[in-house]
């Protein structure tokens, strides 16, 4: 198994793993057809193990303080997905694709990394193991059902039926947001000061 730079050629195989590495976890719906990309500069990286992608991070970096990250002071990066195929978790993947990339955030003058996820708790407690900190949080809220939409959203377009929405609850609330709707999530900021880790 090896690490190096994600090419153009590895799409089909880095959709394949974040997909299947998604499947059983609060993102599990959270599908994409191609990979994203990125207005600012990026750090791709994928883990490869005998031509197929096992796992991936991408790390989107600012050149200008907060014009990507979300908080802090200095240039930050934040990662918008890390992932391990499900059939090599547990192999120190996730670990190696972070410590390789953390080196490519230094070279580049980043003083930290920035993560939001949802309520897994073991991805939760593997971003506290990498020394990441847990800083502040908001709701993912899944509004389903005519029950659900009832006294909360209605459409203004003549016969159309609202089925389903996605929202985010940043108030003081949490909750009462968490009681009124069956799907909700935590979203959490992780960040971690890449300084203190030199």
């Amino acid at each position: 198994m090896h690490i190096r730079n994600y090419t153009s050629k590895d799409e089909a195989g880095w959709v394949r793993c974040r997909v299947l590495s998604f499947l059983d976890t609060a993102y599990f719906d959270n599908v994409i057809r191609e990979k994203e990309t990125y207005n600012n500069p990026v750090i791709e990286l994928v883990a490869v193990k005998q031509g197929q992608i096992v796992g991936l991070i991408d790390i989107e970096y600012e050149l200008v303080e907060r014009t990507v990250c979300s908080r802090g002071v200095g240039l930050g990066g934040m990662i918008w997905h890390i992932a391990v195929h499900p059939d090599f978790r547990r192999n120190g993947i996730g670990n190696l694709l972070l410590c390789e990339a953390e080196k490519i955030a230094i070279e580049k003058g980043l003083n930290r990394l920035e993560a939001w996820t949802r309520d897994d708790p073991w991805v939760h407690k593997w971003y506290k193991k990498n020394q990441f900190i847990d800083v502040e949080s908001y709701l993912h809220v899944y509004i389903d059902g005519s029950l659900e939409m009832k006294d909360t959203l209605t459409a203004k377009v003549p016969a159309l039926h609202l089925v389903q929405a996605f929202s985010h609850y940043n108030g003081d609330n949490k909750d009462n947001i968490k009681a009124k709707y069956k799907r909700v999530h935590e979203c959490t900021c992780f960040e971690k000061n890449l300084i203190d880790h030199i």
